[in-house]
């Protein structure tokens, strides 16, 4: 199911994320019955402040993590984790929401800002989850580095196109939380999963190696991927776009020129065929 909504600003948001048709009656409720203390701005603090949360959790569950064992099962800062997401998504939903619902928007400010806060929450939560021992560090820096390209090529789209797809194959930030929150979820109650190389053949894996590590690893390259396939035919998009324009340019400026030529001998002619002074005098 799709939304689009009327510009607000300097371009149009489309959603198309799989739950879209339960969050937007969800947030305009909340909206609707939010007190007046909670602002747009007042939202957006809360939603960073979750992001924190998120980041501390995490870190905490990998305070004491050593490689081949398990921390992680009945370790109830996965529970804070998972509260966090929730209360990252009223913060960072409700923002933008409130604003529209009161008819307060602030197009330019709101988006820079919003997304700004996107960026620094989603670096504070893939290095959290590095940190916990759920996944390599590395693997989640490089997981997080395919978000991030993936944000720049939405965000270098909206600039050019003017129109905001918030999301990608039906997965948005919400669906992202939900995702995140599951498995926490899982891991609270079966504990770290180690891989067997022995399940991989021909594939490389370090010992110890765990199931978030490969699933991190699996989002990163799905993430670069998408980057590189994206950016190549959004390029060629655009370039017809702009060959298209130019030659539009081109033949409104010709058919200028002809339109000032035809004037210009209109005048010649009338001037030819029109009396002289001396011809009105001898008549």
């Amino acid at each position: 199911m799709s939304e689009t909504e009327k510009p607000t600003g300097q371009h149009v948001r489309i959603n198309q994320a799989m739950l879209s048709f339960l969050e937007r009656p969800a947030l305009r409720y909340m909206a609707s019955r939010a007190p007046l203390w909670a602002t747009p701005d007042v939202m957006t603090a809360f939603g960073t402040f979750a992001s924190i949360m998120i980041f501390v959790a995490y870190v905490m569950v990998g305070k004491d993590f050593k490689a081949g064992q398990d921390n992680l099962r009945y370790n109830w800062w996965l529970i804070v984790a998972s509260l966090g997401f929730i209360l990252n998504w009223v913060g960072d939903s409700l923002d933008g929401t409130i604003a529209r619902f009161r008819h307060i928007e602030r197009p330019r400010f709101g988006f820079f800002l919003d997304h700004s806060v996107d960026a620094f929450s989603a670096v504070l939560m893939f290095l959290g989850i590095g940190f916990s021992g759920l996944g390599n560090l590395q693997i989640a820096t490089f997981a997080l580095i395919g978000y991030l390209l993936a944000m720049i090529n939405v965000y270098l789209k909206t600039y050019v196109s003017g129109v905001f797809v918030m999301t990608n194959i039906g997965l948005g930030p919400t669906e992202i939380r939900i995702i995140a929150i599951i498995v926490n979820v899982f891991y609270f109650f079966k504990g770290q999963i180690y891989l067997n190389p022995k399940t991989f053949p021909g594939m490389y894996l370090p010992e110890n190696t765990t199931m978030m590590t490969l699933v991190m690893g699996v989002i990163g390259f799905i993430l670069v991927t998408y980057f590189l396939v994206q950016s190549i035919v959004d390029a060629k998009s655009l370039s017809h776009v702009d060959e298209k324009a130019r030659a539009q340019k081109i033949a409104d400026k010709e058919k200028e020129q002809h339109n000032l030529r035809q004037q210009e001998e209109s005048k010649i002619k009338g001037k030819s065929v029109s009396p002289t002074e001396d011809q009105k005098q001898a008549g």
